[in-house]
């Protein structure tokens, strides 16, 4: 049977996706115009498109159903990126080769959702591809690393029962890994963590 939660993902992400694009694409158009009062007005409106559109686009690779056979381009991870992270207190840098498939981008933006939320205070999340290999480092003033979350992760593992909704790629992460033939492995300092895809 296939995975329910990835296909409702993938369908509430895709019937977004169209009206926030319209809403941009005519923001560009107001903005285009001669004349038009309230320019700043129109930037922070065409910003929060952006941010939208950002999240939409992550959120379905990172939460949908990641087709077999299916790749992912690079510059449009580092587009989604960007454009999710944007203005944001934390810093994204991301190196991934030309293509790579769907089911690895998906461990890594599961990765990278994992990492936010460890970097209370802001940081810098940094993604790198080296022989197939994902590493994911994470670097901030004040880490927040709950055990409750980050000692199953590093053991391979979901956490437990009792997930918020803003922890569930804690349950993803593990399971998306094992799905792409990866084995996760943590480890973790002070002000930086590293995490091996």
């Amino acid at each position: 049977m296939a995975d329910l939660t990835a296909l409702v993902g993938s369908r509430i992400c895709h019937d977004l996706i169209s009206p926030i694009g319209a809403i941009g694409n005519g923001m560009e158009l107001l903005a285009m115009s001669p004349g038009v009062a309230g320019r700043d007005e129109l930037a922070l409106i065409s910003d929060s498109v952006a941010r939208a559109n950002g999240r939409i686009r992550l959120f379905r690779l990172a939460f949908g159903a990641a087709g077999e056979g299916v790749d992912v381009a690079g510059g449009e991870l580092i587009g989604i990126l960007k454009d999710y992270y944007g203005g944001s207190r934390i810093e994204i840098a991301a190196d991934p080769p030309a293509a790579m498939p769907r089911g690895l981008a998906k461990v890594a933006l599961l990765a990278v959702l994992c990492a936010e939320t460890a970097l209370v205070r802001g940081g810098r999340i940094a993604l790198s591809w080296q022989a197939g290999e994902i590493a994911l480092t994470g670097e901030g003033p004040r880490l927040q690393l709950d055990p409750r979350l980050w000692d199953p992760i590093a053991e391979g593992r979901a956490p437990d029962d009792g997930l918020s909704p803003a922890e569930v790629q804690f349950a993803l992460l593990p399971a998306a890994a094992h799905q792409a033939g990866r084995t996760l492995s943590l480890s973790r300092g002070e002000t930086r963590f590293d995490l091996a895809l």
